[in-house]
């Protein structure tokens, strides 16, 4: 067991947001798969429909997506978000969004009769207007947006950072100040891709989100920054499909790493991952994963 802004986890691999988390049911199945945790799918203040299709395509090197953060409202997730807690048997964490400190304000609130193990503040999607990244490319909005969630509750807080920035650091202090137990880095790379033989955009929104094995240098390169600077877990994600990543993640300095992408190829990913790290441990003489957390840095 580990202990992770105080939710007690089996292993380190958390299941991301926006990937079979629309249900209860699929969440319980993750966590039946063999996640240590789960998020929901960012959930807002009102219903929402998403982008036109097509909203996502794999490409050779990952998936480029614009989903357009559809979803039901909290209102409607309400119960599938009670059904998860009551069965999943492993934390489950609500990722929210929000225009403004009071949309997520109002989304938190609505939610916490369920009782979620964390609130995941969604200020990083790519591609929804007025929303996620919209948000957190600025460091006063994503300061404010974290206070008025730390401030009404005493359940962990995490902030899922966006690596559209010029400094993903000065966002993750901000999201720190306000009172954050952790963040989470990074979400999809802004991309797009075209028909060549048409000459359209093929995403219905013409440009997405880029997820998979093409972002994970990203990744561990703003997860190894946030180490240096931040004195709160990062959680790290952005392609990571085996345990060898996930290790090469902790290395950087994430204290858990989640999966997103890597669930399409096959859901036993989570269990694959938690295994291989800890044959890894025990091969290198490690005790946990606190051992290698960070330990990059000590090498350079």
């Amino acid at each position: 067991m580990m202990n992770i802004t105080g939710l007690r986890m089996k292993n380190p691999t958390i299941l991301a947001a926006g990937i079979m988390g629309t249900t209860g049911a699929a969440l319980i199945r993750m966590a039946r798969e063999g996640a240590g945790a789960v998020v929901t799918k960012s959930i807002g203040s009102q219903p929402k429909d998403g982008h036109s299709n097509p909203s996502m395509v794999k490409l050779d090197h990952g998936h480029l997506n614009a989903m357009g953060l559809p979803n039901p409202s909290y209102e409607d997730f309400l119960p599938e978000l009670e059904k998860a807690k009551h069965k999943a048997g492993v934390p489950v964490i609500a990722s929210i969004f929000g225009g403004n400190a009071d949309e997520f304000r109002k989304v938190a609130e609505g939610l916490m009769s369920a009782k979620p193990d964390a609130f995941e503040l969604n200020v990083s999607c790519p591609h929804a207007m007025g929303y996620g990244a919209s948000v957190g490319t600025d460091p006063v909005m994503v300061k404010a947006v974290t206070l008025a969630i730390s401030e009404i509750t005493d359940i962990p807080v995490w902030v899922k950072l966006t690596p559209n920035v010029t400094d993903i650091v000065t966002i993750g202090k901000a999201a720190q100040e306000g009172g954050a137990n952790a963040v989470v880095a990074i979400n999809t790379v802004r991309g797009m891709a075209i028909d060549i033989h048409s000459g359209y955009p093929v995403l219905g929104n013409r440009f997405g989100g880029l997820s998979g094995e093409g972002i994970r240098p990203i990744a561990v390169k703003c997860v190894y920054d946030l180490h240096e600077k931040l004195d709160i877990p990062i959680i790290g994600v952005g392609g990571i499909s085996t345990w060898q990543h996930a290790i090469e993640m902790i290395m950087a300095g994430a204290s858990a790493v989640q999966i997103g992408s890597a669930v399409y190829e096959g859901t036993n990913v989570f269990s694959d991952i938690s295994e291989g790290i800890n044959r890894f441990l025990k091969e290198y003489g490690y005790t946990n994963i606190e051992d290698i957390t960070g330990i990059a840095h000590e090498r350079f």
